[in-house]
């Protein structure tokens, strides 16, 4: 059982930077896919980008690329999202998530159904 904390998250105004941390315990870090999602009021949960077992892989949502830019430390069980230029659009509350890379494919997953285990949630607020 894999266990997700995520952390960083706060207000702060549009063209702002934020870098977004998820500390992993339960586990071997390094056998899962990793995600981050977003869910805003009123909203479904939205993929935003993901990143594979080794780090070699990455993959963003369209409204995020050029912008975020998700990474991860397996010597330190924790995955990141830098966001820069942040819009008040990026408001939501931000979840990481994380599936196990023996589920095959050798593309990570984009579906919220795809990942198993999922943080608390860090809320970001971005104002005008």
């Amino acid at each position: 059982q894999v266990q997700l904390v995520e952390s960083g998250g706060g207000l702060v105004q549009a063209g702002d930077s934020l870098r977004l941390s998820c500390a992993a315990s339960g586990g071997t870090f390094s056998s899962y896919h990793m995600g981050w999602f977003r869910q805003a009021p009123g909203k479904a949960r939205e993929f935003v980008a993901a990143i594979s077992w080794s780090g070699a892989r990455s993959y963003y949502a369209d409204s995020v690329k050029g912008r975020f830019t998700i990474s991860r430390d397996n010597s330190k069980n924790t995955v990141y999202l830098r966001m820069n230029s942040l819009k008040p659009t990026d408001t939501a509350v931000y979840y990481c998530a994380a599936y196990h890379r023996s589920r095959g494919s050798t593309v990570v997953a984009v579906a919220v159904d795809a990942y198993d285990y999922w943080g608390q949630g860090t809320q970001v607020t971005v104002s005008s």
